[in-house]
């Protein structure tokens, strides 16, 4: 299967001259395997030149079908979802999947359609949509890659995706802080200060992480959330997301073949990147370590 990344940043679009390299969108990657319709992973707004592409092929006829995973539906990972272009074409089948809680999905994505945010209610778009509720540790299959679900600790509540497919395995690990610290869902649970106890919800947060670890087990590649640096997360613990040491220690334990950083801080220009690289790089030792950018491809196992 191939990997491509046609959104890599988190939290708002940044185009400009200092971002021109890694490119400005919000979060979307594509796994396209060898045989068998495309898997999309997220739906920023990477995911609107996503569609104008699809629809070159069998999507602009309207005999395409594609399934797309989403992590959560944060703002930054939805945003791109009505500007899809082969959701407007009759014939083509879209499938979301995707983790909520208290509401129904459709109304969940439905309410970004409403007409104060958006000119077409999701009702009159021409494909035919489907939605499927996922939870932590489900599996399933899409025309033969198989699926695995995992819990991450961000706010609220979000998935990791795990594809295998071509004897190979691409693991999404995006949003997601790291596991020590504080759990993150409907509520804060805060670091017990020095000389205390911890609070019996680190057991969830150990059983969270080693939820992660065995879903990216010998993985091909890992796709990982690092938009924070050190000093970063130490006033932001509570956002939800991790830096490239967190990364790289899970992808250590994990054995897995190659780690890819994601999801990058909006403020961060194309030479910050790469200086965060830089060191990803020398902190990982043997361990091959890529920064995500749009365009980039990364074959994965069978061609």
């Amino acid at each position: 299967m191939k990997v491509r990344f046609w959104g890599v940043r988190g939290s708002i679009p940044v185009p400009g001259r200092t971002t021109n390299r890694y490119g400005g969108n919000t979060s979307c990657v594509e796994v396209r395997p060898k045989h068998g319709s495309p898997i999309i992973i997220d739906a920023g707004t990477g995911i609107r030149k996503l569609g104008k592409s699809l629809m070159e092929e069998r999507f602009g006829e309207g005999k395409g079908r594609v399934s797309i995973l989403i992590s959560h539906t944060h703002w930054d990972h939805v945003q791109g979802l009505p500007f899809f272009s082969p959701l407007y074409r009759p014939g083509n089948q879209i499938n979301i999947f995707a983790r909520q809680r208290d509401l129904h999905l459709e109304a969940v994505f439905s309410q970004q359609h409403h007409t104060a945010y958006f000119p077409v209610p999701l009702s009159n778009l021409h494909a035919e949509m489907a939605f499927h509720e996922v939870i932590e540790g489900a599996q399933f299959d899409i025309e033969g890659a198989k699926i695995t679900c995992a819990r991450l600790n961000h706010p609220w509540v979000a998935i990791a995706y795990r594809v295998d497919v071509d004897r190979s395995s691409v693991v999404y690990c995006s949003d997601t802080a790291p596991f020590g610290d504080m759990l993150l869902g409907r509520d804060f649970i805060e670091k017990p200060t020095m000389g205390t106890l911890p609070p019996p919800v680190r057991d969830e947060l150990a059983v969270m992480r080693a939820g992660v670890v065995a879903l990216a087990k010998d993985a091909d590649l890992l796709i990982y959330d690092t938009q924070f640096t050190p000093e970063e997360y130490k006033v932001r613990p509570h956002w939800g997301h991790s830096r490239p040491d967190d990364a790289i220690e899970i992808a250590r334990e994990a054995r897995v073949k190659q780690l890819c950083l994601f999801h990058h801080a909006p403020m961060r220009s194309d030479d910050d990147n790469d200086r965060i690289l830089e060191l990803a790089r020398a902190s990982a030792g043997t361990l091959p370590v890529v920064s995500a950018y749009e365009g980039l491809e990364i074959p994965v196992g069978d061609q």
